[in-house]
């Protein structure tokens, strides 16, 4: 006679949502472990981000604070070095012994000091036209960049134009004169560094964006080597360019046309309200 053990189905059953609910657990065990380490992941990832952020920061307020203070010793400068020895030498004319000087000596000492003063008037005119250009306070941004490439253009060096699509509204003052100051930078970068036979800017505006490129066919950067130089001690004048658009919201962006024969320059900034 055989004898068959029976066998017990909710134990194997039980078996089974036992093996199925440790794994589980250890499915969401190593669920919670993955995003724990991918949260200290992101974590450090934002730190570093925010330290690279902080130290960029401080290379372009370090380059504002110096450009600042080079633009403050070269105003100095010209008014120790040039409109200084004018005065004094105006004053040597003008000394407490002119009084018992014949008449014809008095007339020619102040003929001459006057002279003198004329060329300190014409002195200070121009580094105040140097800190803000006449034609920039007058006539805005257009009218002071075309005068800008008709100078370069006229010195028969390169082939200089500009021409602006869309400035029906001015930006704010110390807008424009920050944008122009962006430009002189540049095109005094492409004068020095590119040997290029021409230089062209445009300007026109695509919704609540203002655009201006320059485009040259001379040697240039792309925005590689833009942002290393940014982050470097060197290339002060592209840092001074980084820092004047940070005051006004604004990016720039180099890269060399698809042709591959000339490199372009864009720089791009929030529009403003129309300025009365």
């Amino acid at each position: 006679m055989f004898f068959l053990q029976a066998t017990n189905p909710s134990s194997g059953v039980s078996s089974v949502l036992f093996i199925g609910t440790m794994g589980m657990l250890v499915l969401t065990v190593g669920l919670v472990l993955f995003i724990i380490f991918h949260q200290r992941k992101v974590s450090r990832y934002q730190r570093t981000l925010q330290k690279m952020e902080e130290e960029q920061q401080k290379i372009l307020l370090n380059a504002s604070i110096k450009l600042q203070e080079e633009e403050r010793q070269r105003l100095a400068a010209d008014l120790h070095d040039d409109a200084g020895p004018l005065l004094a030498t105006a004053r040597l004319y003008l000394n407490e012994n002119l009084v018992n000087q014949d008449k014809a000596t008095q007339l020619q000492s102040i003929f001459q000091a006057r002279q003198i003063i004329d060329d300190t008037i014409q002195l200070v005119r121009n580094i105040s036209h140097s800190l803000m250009p006449p034609t920039l306070k007058n006539f805005g941004l257009e009218s002071a960049v075309n005068d800008l490439f008709q100078k370069i253009s006229g010195s028969g060096s390169m082939n200089a134009s500009s021409r602006f699509h869309d400035y029906k509204d001015r930006l704010k003052p110390e807008k424009e004169l920050i944008v122009f100051r962006i430009v002189q930078e540049l095109v005094n970068n492409i004068l020095k560094h590119s040997s290029s036979s021409f230089i062209h800017l445009t300007q026109n505006v695509h919704g609540d964006k203002f655009y201006l490129r320059i485009h040259h066919d001379g040697r240039g950067i792309i925005q590689t080597d833009f942002d290393k130089l940014n982050k470097s001690n060197i290339g002060l004048g592209l840092k001074n360019i980084s820092s004047r658009l940070r005051v006004v919201q604004g990016s720039i962006y180099f890269e060399k046309d698809i042709s591959q024969t000339y490199y372009k320059v864009t720089i791009e900034l929030p529009k403003d309200e129309p300025y009365q």
